[in-house]
């Protein structure tokens, strides 16, 4: 914010008096709109810290973990507010993509009364599956079963590589691709 003092007439900067009483101003004025600031990305949930993190989490019924990293917090609280309304397997998609953060594909077997969720861009098991499973729980219709599908890299995937290359990765880095 723009000081205070500059605001006034010129003549008026002159004034001890008047200095003093604008740079305390001014002082408020700063909090004041560093405070504004600060409660306004409260509302965004990307940017939402401890506090705005607890009462998103109290408004959607979830339940509050000071432990866990505010980005982990953020992804839990973007799944539930895009699990609200009637589920669809869209909506099921969007939901295990704010997990994984990559693309996912629900593939639907109505007469088997079943789906699976495809990572389709994400290789080998993402993290927080846990969480992704009580998600998609709490939003499917209850008669309904569902599967995970991951993709694994295959030795075709990878047969540019000579056994010597290989060798310097561990199975886990050939299969799930963090090479």
């Amino acid at each position: 914010m723009k000081d205070l003092l500059e605001m006034l007439p010129e003549h008026f900067r002159e004034i001890p008096e008047v200095v003093e009483l604008q740079n305390a101003f001014s002082k408020w004025a700063n909090a004041m709109h560093e405070a504004r600031d600060e409660l306004f990305a409260q509302f965004d949930v990307k940017t939402a810290t401890m506090k705005g993190l607890a009462l998103w989490e109290t408004a959607l019924g979830i339940a509050t973990d000071i432990s866990r990293p505010f980005a982990f917090r953020r992804s839990r609280i973007e799944s539930k507010l895009r699990g609200l309304g009637t589920t669809t397997m869209g909506m099921i998609a969007n939901v295990a993509e704010s997990f994984s953060n990559s693309e996912i594909e629900v593939v639907e077997y109505a007469d088997e009364y079943r789906f699976d969720v495809v990572f389709t861009g994400t290789v080998g098991i993402p993290p927080n599956m846990d969480d992704l499973t009580a998600a998609i729980e709490e939003i499917k219709p209850a008669h309904l079963a569902f599967a995970y599908v991951y993709t694994y890299r295959t030795w075709g995937m990878v047969k540019h590589m000579t056994w010597g290359d290989a060798a310097a990765y561990t199975w886990e880095q050939l299969r799930e691709g963090t090479l």
